[in-house]
This record gives C-alpha cells, structure tokens and sequence, in this order.
C-alpha cells in the first residue's frame, strides 16, 4: 500500500523544482526543435522512445506493468488526455512563442484544485493556500505581462491550444488522483500515458500530412534525446511518484514556476532582457508557494 504524506518533505520540494528548471527549458526547446522536425512527429518520437525505456526499466527491477488489476478503464482515460495534451503543446509551439504557450498551459493547478477535493475531501484548500495560489498566478500573468499583447494574427490559435493542454494536463492529475491509477506503482502509471502517446501521436502526424524526415543534425539528435530521456523519461517518472505520495493540490502549486523558468531560459537562449517584472514575479511566487505549502497548524 503506497504510503501517503500530508505535507511537502525537503525530497519532494527538490525533485519539483528540479522538475520545473527541465520543464521551463524544455519549452524553448522544443520550439527551437522546430524548424528540423515536425511538431507531432517529435512528439511522437519522443514518446515512443520513452514507451522503451520504460518498458526496459520495469523489466530490470522487475516491475509487472501488464497484471490484471482493475486499472486498465482508468490508465487508457489518463493515456488519452496525457496524448490531447502533448499534441496541443507541439502544435501549438507553431503559432506562438514557447513563453506564451507556457503560461496557458500551467493554468493545470486551478483544474486539480478545483476537481480533486470533490473526490478526496482531505485535499479540499485553506483560504491560505488559495491566496498562495492566485499570489503565483497573477505572478505569471504579470511576468508575461508586456508579451501578451503582442502577437502574430494566429497568435491566438496557439495560446487556445496551450489554454487546451493545461486542462488536460489537470484532468489527467484528477483521473490518477480519483481512480484505481492512485494504487499501482509510478512505473505502471507512466506507462498508460507514454504507451498511448507513442501509438496515437505517429497516427496524427501521418494524419497532419507532416514529413517524416528522418535525416537530422547533432542539435535535433541532442533534442530529441534529452526530450525522450529526460522529459518523458525521468522527469514524468517523478512527477507520477510524487503524485501518489504527496496532495495533488500541493505539487501542482510548484509548476507555476515553469513558465517564470522558461522566460529565463528564453531570455538566456534568444537574448531578450530580464525585467523587472521578472523579478517581481519570482518574489510573488515563492510568496505563493510557502501559503500552500505551509502545514496547517495544530489546535
């Protein structure tokens, strides 16, 4: 039986911001991907590279991924959204920056928070906690704040599709929170999501009309192999054992964090300026995060 903890412990609170510094570097790179290799084609690159290693990986520590235990209704739900979302994300990156469609993808939380403590009652928000939550959104918005305004005329196809995929990325937090995905091991958990990408993501690309070209550069090749063995590998594996060890509602509070790390990225990468409202930004969402992270405090 997986044992669960109420509160944020120094492992958790260091494997989500390392989590977040990827994710946030991950998105600057997946755009700067691009250009070489069509989106839904990486993305199903990716992915079915990391079924792989996976699969590889249960097989060394002997972890069964294919038992019957009542998860399959639940795991193929999960693998679904976990697919939507992954297609809005590459697509998306076509139509606006790697910085704006972050922003619309970590509105995920407000999904968790809102849909989990229907389920789970010992999850439901302190008044506390939802100020640390809007503390670390309008910190967001006000970090993007200049950029917002200003776009391509399918600048808006992009941020729906990002709007898009941080829903399903919440609802795939509440279908693992609220169903029989909570018992079984992070490896199993992954798997459903991974599995169903790899065997979906190649169907849409070929369905996209995208070239499947499979003569890349050393930076595509490098791309690649850190999105597959580090994003889809390593870093979803944490964040699916953090999920059933630690309250949803909790960890998904640190991925407001990403889109401020994807800025600094960007900045790094392409050269735009750090302002000051990056920097006020950073203040409000440490702010944000000690609220919902505090423990309640006893009687």
């Amino acid at each position: 039986m997986t044992s669960r903890k109420t509160h944020l412990d120094t492992l958790a609170i260091t494997l989500l911001l390392g989590c977040c510094v990827f994710w946030g570097f991950q998105q600057v790179l997946l755009k700067a991907t691009l250009p070489e290799v069509p989106p839904v084609f990486q993305a199903g690159i990716r992915f079915v590279g990391a079924t792989a290693l996976l699969w590889l990986w249960c097989v060394a520590r002997g972890i069964k991924l294919f038992g019957s235990d009542g998860t399959l209704q639940a795991g193929l739900v999960a693998g679904v959204l976990f697919a939507a979302e992954f297609a809005c994300i590459y697509i998306g990156l076509q139509f606006t920056t790697a910085s704006r469609l972050t922003v619309f993808l970590y509105t995920s939380p407000f999904w968790v928070a809102a849909l989990v403590p229907i389920w789970a009652r010992a999850e439901r928000m302190r008044p506390s906690q939802w100020l640390g939550m809007a503390c670390a959104f309008a910190a967001v918005v006000f970090a993007f704040e200049e950029g917002l305004g200003a776009g391509t005329p399918d600048t808006w196809l992009g941020d729906l599709l990002g709007l898009a995929a941080g829903m399903m990325w919440g609802l795939t937090t509440v279908v693992i929170r609220t169903t029989s995905l909570i018992r079984v091991s992070a490896e199993k958990m992954l798997f459903y999501q991974v599995a169903v990408s790899a065997l979906a993501l190649p169907f849409l690309s070929l369905a996209l009309g995208e070239p499947w070209v499979w003569h890349f550069s050393a930076f595509a090749i490098t791309s690649l192999a850190v999105q597959t063995v580090i994003g889809a590998f390593v870093s979803y594996l944490a964040w699916m054992w953090m999920l059933g060890r630690y309250p949803a509602t909790k960890i998904s509070v640190f991925v407001f964090l990403t889109p401020l790390f994807a800025l600094l990225f960007g900045a790094l990468w392409l050269k735009e300026p750090v302002t000051l409202n990056l920097i006020a930004a950073l203040v409000l969402v440490a702010g944000g995060i000690v609220l919902v992270s505090r423990r309640p405090e006893k009687a």
